[in-house]
């Protein structure tokens, strides 16, 4: 998970947090956002690391064929059951279950995940005993769930016993700065993977990487460098939205930051100006000082060293930074 954006830090910092309980968690999010990278993160950071993480695709899979796979049966439970088979949880137990796309699931699986989240039991199919497992269950949704209980088509009580805990992703165009970060780590894995030498992203690019909207998010970008890293002549990377298939609008021409004064003129037309050039770099500045420091420090609790490590400076060089910028490490212990 790559990032450091205000929105993305304060995401790092929830799973640091749920990996250190062990309760009910649900991640929202759009479609590429990460939600699995940030279920693991919350697995492999916790005391149950190592125990398996084992993912469930629920849209993928039918009631029958989602009862077997989660509770698994005896042998005889049905025609072709020749042996016993254990089901996932039952394989995962002492560790997490990943339960993608809860929001497929239909009133019967619902209900059926509901027993196991309200006392860690089931019966697996054909069996006539219960069997008890510890397993820490992690849903994620790319919809939102309160919005399907209040049409009816989720169950009120199983939001309520996955969302103890609740992350929401933030989509990568929220996240300035990050999808600059992120190409250049995807270049450098793809070019690695084909045996090819890095190719340098030209500098229009990586400035239009923070104007596009980005609809299907970090999966998008990857899938994007990954078709231009296939065709490129392996020495630079460059284009911009025309070059993209699933763009249907223009390159964004605003700036990163927001102008300085906007006013309206007659309808369906808008006059914008900008402040000079010196100020409004000096503005954005000061806005990622401000962001990338208060991440940092809510990241590492207040520490002052280890946030000095991260930034690649010396502790007193950042403590600097944090005067100047008037930020307190108390306030985030």
């Amino acid at each position: 998970m790559i990032g450091r954006s205000l929105p993305f830090l304060r995401a790092l910092a929830l799973i640091q947090k749920f990996a250190r309980c062990d309760a009910s968690t649900l991640i929202e999010g759009e479609t590429g956002t990460g939600k699995e990278l940030a279920a693991r993160a919350t697995h492999y950071q916790g005391h149950r690391q190592a125990a398996p993480f084992l993912p469930v695709n629920c849209g993928a899979l039918p009631d029958h064929l989602l009862e077997n796979e989660l509770f698994g049966h005896k042998r005889g439970a049905y025609t072709d059951a020749r042996d016993d088979a254990p089901g996932l949880l039952w394989l995962a137990n002492g560790g997490t279950i990943f339960l993608d796309e809860i929001d497929a699931l239909s009133p019967k699986a619902q209900v059926m995940l509901l027993r196991v989240l309200q006392d860690q039991r089931y019966r697996p199919l054909g069996s006539k005993e219960e069997v008890i497992v510890d397993v820490r269950i992690i849903a994620a949704s790319n919809r939102n769930l309160q919005s399907l209980v209040d049409c009816g088509q989720f169950r009120a009580d199983l939001l309520f016993r996955i969302n103890v805990l609740h992350l929401a992703l933030p989509p990568l165009r929220e996240r300035f700065g990050d999808p600059q970060l992120i190409a250049h780590d995807f270049v450098g894995r793809l070019a690695e993977r084909y045996g090819r030498p890095v190719p340098r992203i030209e500098p229009y690019t990586l400035d239009w990487f923070n104007c596009y909207p980005w609809p299907g998010n970090v999966r998008e970008l990857e899938n994007l460098l990954h078709r231009e890293l296939l065709l490129s002549d392996g020495v630079t990377l460059c284009f911009d939205a025309p070059a993209h298939p699933r763009s249907a609008a223009p390159l964004v021409a605003e700036p990163p930051h927001p102008p300085v004064h906007t006013f309206a003129s007659p309808p369906n037309s808008q006059i914008t100006t900008f402040a000079p050039y010196t100020q409004a770099k000096q503005v954005a500045l000061k806005e990622f000082s401000e962001s990338y420091l208060h991440g940092l420090m809510s990241c590492t609790r207040g520490n002052v060293s280890e946030a000095a490590r991260s930034a690649g400076q010396e502790r007193r060089a950042f403590s600097r930074l944090l005067k100047r910028y008037g930020i307190s490490p108390q306030s985030f212990r």
